[in-house]
C-alpha cells in the first residue's frame, strides 16, 4: 500500500521571485492590493498584472486565479498565477492553507510539471510556511484512486518561496506541514476506500502496515480475544456480519516519557453501515464507506505523531466492524453487556457508533490514558445542528474541551462545542437496563455523546462528531468532493500541547 500521495520533500526558498527555478510561480493577491512589492512581476508580464487588476478582468476575490505569461528573458519562471486572496483583514493561517491547496488543485488540473508558491501576508514566518505545506500537500491529493482511464495528473514539484526561508525553525515547518498534509491524504484515501476492498480485516491491516512504518508498537485482537475482554457492545454490533471484527490498538511510547499524562485517541471504524436491522434509506447508503473516517483520523494521527516525536505517551485505539442485517443482527429490544459491566437495550440498530466506542473507550483506559478525545462520524443530528462545515465538540470538563478546540481551530479542524446538562441523560434511561443505545430525535447528538460519557471512568474527554465535515458532498477550490480527512491535523498536534491540559 503507498503509504502517502506526495513523498517528495518540499523545499522552501528565499527568492528572489523572478529566480526561483520552477514552471509557474503563484502568488496571493489581495482584494484592493497595492502590488507595491510586485512592480517587477507586473514589468516581467508586459503590464500583464496590472491590466488585469484595472480592467476587473482579475479581482482578487478569494480563490481567483488569473494565468498569464511572463516574457520577461532575466526571469526563470515562465508562468505566473495570481491568486485571490480575498480581503487583507482577517488574513489568517487557514485562508493561506485553504489558498496553497486551491492552486496545488489548479496547478495540477493544468498539467503544471513545477509550482513555487510565494506566502505573503502579515503572518508569523514558520506558522505561515507549515500552512503552505499543508495546502500545497492537500493539493496533492486525488480521489480517482481505482480510476483505469482518465487519470489524473501527477502533482507537480513543489516549492514554496519565503524571505526566512533560510531560518531551521522555517524549514522545519514545512517539514512538519508536509507530513501532517501527507497524513491527512492517507486518511482521505482510506474513507474513500469501498467497503468490499476495506473490511475489517484488511483495514486492520492496512493499519499495522502505517503505524509499523512510522516505527510504532502496533497490534489487533481478534474475536475470540474481545471475547476474553468482554466487549459485548462492540461484538453485538459484529454479529450481523460474516466479516469478524477487529480491535486496533498502536502505542506511541518514547524513552523517558513521563508516566502521565497519556493521551487515549479512539476513532470509530465501521467499515460499511447498513443500520442493521434498523435498515437505513438506500438514497446515499454508499456513503456509508466512510464511517470509519474516525478510525482512519487515529491511524494516521498516530503515524504523524511517531513521526513529529511527540514527547509524551499516546494510545490509539480503533474498533473495526461492519453493521449488517445479518440472520444473527442485533434486534431492538435485544440487551447487550459492554466490558464495563453496563447493560445496554438496544432500540435501534443504526446507532451502533456509540456502542462499539463505548468498549473502546474503556480499553484505552485500561491501557493507561488519563485524557481521551474519540472522534467519530456518528449522527445526523449533528449535521442538523452544524451543517457541513463544523464539528461538534462534546465533553468535559470545559477546560479540556475549549483546549481542544483551539487547538482544532489552529489546525485548520474548525469545531464547536455542543452542550452536555446533566438532564439530557434522562433520554437515555432504560426500563430493562442499565442504559439504552439512543434517545428522541431532538438533541440526538447531545444524547449519543452523553451515552459515550457513560463510558470515560470520569476523565478529561472530548467527542468530537465528524458526520458533517468527514465527507465533502460538493467540490470546493480547494478540495475534490469526498473524504475530507478531517481531525488528523488536531489529533496530530495534541500531543505537543500537553503542557497546557487541564489535570
Amino acid at each position: 500500500m503507498e503509504l502517502a500521495q506526495g513523498t517528495d520533500e518540499l523545499a522552501v526558498v528565499a527568492g528572489p521571485a523572478g529566480q526561483v527555478e520552477t514552471e509557474v510561480l503563484a502568488i496571493p493577491v489581495f482584494e484592493a492590493d497595492d502590488l507595491a512589492d510586485l512592480d517587477d512581476l507586473d514589468a516581467a508580464t508586459g503590464g500583464e498584472v496590472r491590466r488585469a487588476l484595472a480592467s476587473g478582468e482579475f479581482t482578487g476575490k478569494l480563490f481567483e486565479i488569473f494565468w498569464c505569461v511572463v516574457l520577461s528573458g532575466s526571469w526563470r519562471p515562465r508562468r505566473a498565477a495570481l491568486v485571490g486572496a480575498g480581503p487583507r483583514a482577517g488574513f489568517s493561517t487557514e485562508r493561506l492553507r485553504k489558498l496553497a491547496a486551491a492552486v496545488g488543485l489548479a496547478a495540477r488540473q493544468r498539467h503544471v510539471a513545477r509550482l513555487a508558491f510565494v506566502s505573503r501576508g502579515a503572518l508569523e514566518a514558520a506558522e505561515a510556511v507549515q500552512a503552505c505545506a499543508e495546502g500545497l500537500t492537500l493539493g496533492e491529493f486525488s480521489p480517482a484512486q481505482h480510476k483505469t482511464s482518465d487519470l489524473p495528473p501527477a502533482p507537480p514539484s513543489l516549492q514554496i518561496v519565503h524571505p526566512a526561508a533560510s531560518q531551521r525553525e522555517v524549514r522545519n515547518a514545512a517539514s512538519r506541514g508536509r507530513l501532517l498534509g501527507e497524513c491527512s491524504n492517507l486518511a482521505r484515501a482510506l474513507a474513500n476506500e469501498p467497503s468490499n476492498l476495506l473490511t475489517p480485516r484488511v483495514f486492520a491491516e492496512r493499519a499495522v502496515a502505517i503505524a509499523e512504518d512510522a516505527g510504532l508498537c502496533a497490534e489487533v485482537l481478534d474475536e475470540r480475544a474481545l471475547a476474553e475482554l468482554n466487549m459485548g457492545l462492540f461484538l453485538g454490533v459484529a454479529r450481523g456480519s460474516d466479516e469478524p471484527p477487529r480491535l486496533i490498538v498502536i502505542r506511541h511510547e518514547p524513552p523517558g516519557a513521563p508516566e502521565r499524562p497519556v493521551l487515549g485517541l479512539v476513532g470509530k471504524g465501521v467499515t460499511f453501515d447498513t443500520g442493521g436491522i434498523s435498515l437505513k434509506p438506500a438514497d446515499g447508503m454508499e456513503r456509508m464507506k466512510d464511517d470509519m473516517a474516525g478510525g482512519a483520523a487515529v491511524v494516521c494521527a498516530m503515524r504523524a505523531i511517531a513521526i513529529l516525536q511527540a514527547p509524551i505517551r499516546v494510545v490509539g485505539v480503533v474498533p473495526a466492524t461492519e453493521n449488517m442485517p445479518g440472520g444473527r443482527a442485533i434486534k431492538p429490544g435485544d440487551v447487550l453487556r459492554s466490558a464495563s459491566g453496563k447493560t445496554v437495550e438496544v432500540v435501534n440498530t443504526d446507532a451502533v457508533g456509540r456502542l462499539i466506542l463505548a468498549d473502546a473507550l474503556w480499553y484505552a483506559q485500561q491501557l493507561g490514558a488519563t485524557h481521551l478525545v474519540d472522534v467519530a462520524t456518528l449522527t445526523g443530528a449533528c449535521v442538523t445542528a452544524l451543517g457541513k462545515l463544523t464539528s461538534g465538540l462534546f465533553g468535559s470538563p470545559e477546560l479540556w474541551v475549549e483546549h481542544v478546540r483551539r487547538v482544532a481551530l489552529a489546525a485548520g479542524d474548525r469545531a464547536w462545542p455542543m452542550p452536555l446538562f446533566e438532564d439530557y441523560a434522562e433520554a437515555l434511561r432504560s426500563e430493562v437496563a442499565d442504559l439504552v443505545n439512543s434517545g428522541p430525535r431532538p438533541a440526538g447528538a447531545i444524547t449519543a455523546a452523553m451515552f459515550l460519557k457513560e463510558f470515560t471512568g470520569g476523565l478529561p474527554w472530548v467527542h468530537m462528531d465528524i458526520a458533517g465535515t468527514a465527507w465533502l458532498e460538493d467540490a470546493k477550490p480547494f478540495q475534490p468532493k469526498g473524504a475530507s480527512g478531517v481531525a488528523v491535523r488536531t489529533l496530530a498536534e495534541l500531543p505537543f500541547t500537553a503542557g497546557r491540559w487541564p489535570v
